[in-house]
């Protein structure tokens, strides 16, 4: 071949978007948390900017225009029943599918798999958890719980420094997300700075609106093959209504209970109806929750404000 002959390739100059976003599947990703999840519309927008900003930093790739790894570590703060755990899950399915994480797996813990109870007994521990993690997302729940100054004989500032060794060293095969109550996750940020300049992305989780929670009672009753009847359905709005203003009310997870104790109000009536001679059953009978199975919740006994 005549040196003539040698066609030198042009540089790439474009990145197709489209192309890669196609290629990564990370529209069904979102797609599946914009069905799954009802509401949260400013959390769906932060996770949709996180998986736009990344796909653009792997076409940046592609042109050799990229400017290191980003930092990835998150922080969801809100309250419990938000549906944090899911959105997190969600995220480590974007960051495999991107190629930010070399597997696609969520580690979830609490302090309690962290720290240990004498002197020790915590490196172990947190190293163990953290090998398990590698290469995929770790999620803290709870995290404040990490630091108890209160305590002077806690081990958890030992957990504390391996984890932010690690999440600084092993950053472009770790991500890790902290989760808990907006105002704790504050003062855990206060009093331990390290964590907050390694975290990149904080996300809040607002509480569901009444008829938020409402659409999430119907589709948990279309999961378990329930259903309300049209007086069920007001009552349970009622319930809703009432239940929001009590203490340690917890979004979907309260809603959640609700519905299980529904369920079993609901076979106890039909068991004693069946003892007084009432006959099979049908299908509709087995489905369907009615307003005494709501109404005998103790959130009724107090008064309505």
């Amino acid at each position: 071949m005549q040196a003539d002959d040698i066609i030198e390739e042009e540089p790439q100059t474009r990145a197709d978007l489209m192309a890669l976003y196609r290629e990564s599947r990370i529209g069904e990703v979102l797609a599946e948390l914009d069905r799954d999840l009802v509401g949260l519309a400013p959390v769906k927008t932060r996770i949709r900017e996180i998986a736009a900003h990344l796909l653009v930093e792997r076409a940046r790739e592609t042109l050799g225009i990229a400017s290191g790894a980003p930092t990835l570590h998150m922080c969801f703060s809100g309250n419990p029943g938000t549906g944090k755990t899911t959105v997190a899950m969600r995220m480590a399915q974007v960051l495999h599918r991107l190629g930010y994480i070399r597997r696609n797996q969520l580690v979830s813990v609490t302090r309690d798999d962290l720290v240990g109870q004498y002197i020790g007994h915590t490196a172990p521990k947190t190293r163990e958890v953290l090998k398990r993690a590698m290469g995929g997302v770790l999620f803290i729940d709870e995290a404040y719980y990490l630091y108890r100054p209160e305590n002077e004989r806690d081990y958890g500032q030992e957990a504390i420094e391996i984890l932010l060794q690690t999440m600084e060293s092993q950053r472009d095969d770790l991500v890790v997300i902290l989760a808990g109550y907006e105002s704790r996750m504050e003062t855990f940020f206060q009093s331990n700075p390290g964590f907050r300049s390694r975290i990149a992305h904080h996300i809040v989780f607002p509480n569901y609106e009444p008829h938020e929670l409402l659409r999430i009672a119907e589709q948990m009753l279309i999961e378990m093959r329930y259903r309300f009847d049209d007086d069920a359905r007001r009552v349970f709005e009622e319930y809703l209504a009432r239940r929001i203003r009590q203490p340690n009310f917890a979004n979907a997870r309260s809603v959640r209970n609700a519905l299980d104790r529904a369920r079993l109000r609901q076979a106890n009536r039909l068991f004693a109806a069946a003892e007084r001679g009432s006959g099979p059953a049908d299908a509709d009978a087995l489905m369907q929750l009615e307003p005494c199975d709501i109404r005998a919740s103790r959130v009724f006994d107090e008064p309505s404000s």
